[in-house]
């Protein structure tokens, strides 16, 4: 099955294809009848059989027309219906859709799951309404992805299909009459049930749930990698240049061009997906009497359609989730340019402390002005300060000190001065210059839009988007000022756990 207007159709294979149909078609006739009719019609046939359909409306008549005058058994078809059977055979064509993407969202969990865990500390710019918001980590991003994936898995898990078989009006009268009882009517309808491999239900010949709730799970499928699509198709622009895939695509005017064509693609099958969803509920909110009147024949290419569109885009961000790549070092930069305006939320939070409070009973002092000399911050637990932490401030027990002065772990506009000393703070984060002297222990990372002196110990050090490699700390993007990381992370590291915790069930 070829399709010229939706490039990456031929992902999908032979999913919901005439033939598969076809296929379909004969494997519920013949399991209704416990005789292999396989041979009675082939993809030769096709061609002839789609035209035939018009006449009654549906592809079964014909079928059935062409079976018999081969020499089908005498018991083709008895007690059923062409909706059993168009009905069955879908079901039968769309569990290979579910299939599929069953695996590709597996896929999507584990590499998502890897992102995620490995930037949990890759600091970012956050944007909301286009404009930047607060500083968050590429991992959390990647987190919220990864929970959307997940919501998808289990929508399609959850999509139940099972046989569809009510005889004429959805009574079994004729399977009755057949059997002999009700009793062995719906054990007839078990059996053919089991050998398709289908669970069994109540007829549901206008009681359409079980294609709505898979349309919509094929939805929340496209709705997940649009998301994710949207985000690349932003953060991959020249101009933002934050993330970029391995493999794009080209122009026939401008060979210069390398475009994100992947993720243009999945966006377009999640812009597409949602109005065919919305058919199959118009239709089922439309079915009238023991059969509906175009409601239930609309059905058949719109499910064809959503499907082979869904299996396509799970493949296309397969591929687009494995070649991700992310530049943490841009991601630095740009938060480090936004500042100090994107730390203005974790400014609005902070509370003035007098100097002499005693951090001992405060756990966290909070000062526009300066920590007295006496102030023991090795009591004080973490200390936040505007102004300066006074030579009596003992850093090496403080846990953390900020401030754009000195302090054991300071973010500062100004200048670390050669007798600052971090101890275990763990970061240093500066606009201006960190001193040959400022030692930042075991900081892990200094991030600055300035200069970091020679004297810096950090491990990792960010400068103006320049990455050196060898952090195991975790990264602050202090500039100008800028709360630590620790700070403005907030829940992340919780919110990212949870997220692999889900991933790993």
């Amino acid at each position: 099955m070829t399709d010229l207007l939706w490039p990456g159709d031929a992902r999908a294979g032979d999913l919901c294809s005439d033939a598969s149909v076809l296929a379909a078609l004969l494997r519920v006739e013949s399991a209704w009848i416990d005789t292999d009719l396989s041979a009675l019609a082939g993809p030769a046939d096709l061609p002839a059989l789609a035209s035939a359909a018009e006449e009654g409306g549906n592809p079964v008549i014909p079928l059935l027309a062409l079976m018999r005058s081969r020499g089908a058994d005498e018991r083709l078809h008895q007690g059923l219906t062409s909706q059993d059977v168009l009905d069955t055979a879908l079901v039968l064509c769309l569990l290979q859709a579910k299939d599929q993407l069953l695996q590709d969202l597996g896929s999507h969990v584990r590499l998502l799951a890897a992102l995620a865990d490995r930037h949990r500390h890759t600091d970012m710019a956050g944007r909301t309404l286009t404009q930047h918001a607060v500083p968050i980590t590429f991992g959390l991003k990647a987190a919220s992805w990864l929970q959307s994936v997940l919501d998808a898995r289990d929508a399609v898990t959850a999509a139940t299909l099972p046989v569809q078989i009510g005889g004429a009006a959805g009574s079994l009268a004729a399977v009755v009459a057949l059997e002999g009882s009700p009793d062995r009517a719906v054990a007839r309808v078990a059996a053919t049930a089991a050998r398709l491999g289908l669970p069994l239900h109540q007829p549901w010949h206008t009681g359409r749930a079980p294609f709505t709730r898979l349309g919509d799970a094929l939805v929340t499928c496209t709705d997940a990698w649009g998301r994710i699509a949207a985000d690349v198709l932003t953060l991959t622009r020249p101009e933002i240049g934050e993330l970029s895939l391995a493999v794009t695509g080209g122009s026939s005017a401008m060979p210069d061009k390398r475009n994100p064509t992947l993720a243009v693609l999945v966006r377009r099958a999640a812009l597409a997906a949602p109005p065919l969803a919305a058919t199959l509920h118009t239709a089922a909110a439309t079915m009238v009497d023991e059969r509906a009147d175009g409601a239930w024949h609309v059905e058949w290419a719109t499910l064809r359609t959503l499907a082979r569109r869904t299996v396509t885009a799970g493949s296309q961000t397969t591929d687009l989730l494995t070649g991700l790549r992310v530049d943490a070092a841009r991601m630095a930069a740009t938060l480090a340019a936004a500042r100090p305006g994107i730390d203005a939320e974790q400014r609005k939070y902070e509370t003035a402390a007098t100097p002499d409070l005693d951090a001992g009973r405060a756990g966290r002092a909070v000062s526009s002005g300066s920590a007295g000399p006496d102030l023991d911050a090795g009591r004080a637990g973490r200390a936040v300060s505007s102004g300066s932490a006074g030579p009596g401030a003992d850093a090496g027990r403080a846990g953390r000190a900020v401030s754009s002065g000195s302090a054991g772990r300071a973010a500062s506009s100004g200048i670390a001065g050669p007798g600052a000393d971090s101890g275990s703070a763990g970061h240093a984060a500066s606009s201006g210059i960190a001193g040959p002297g400022a030692d930042s222990g075991g900081a892990g990372r200094a991030v600055s839009s300035g200069i970091a002196g020679p004297g810096d110990d950090s491990g990792r050090a960010e400068t103006g988007g320049a990455h050196a490699a060898g952090s195991e700390g975790a990264p602050a993007t202090g500039a100008r000022g800028a709360p630590t990381a620790g700070s403005y992370r907030g829940a992340t590291d919780e919110i990212i756990d949870a997220a692999l915790a889900r991933a790993g069930e």
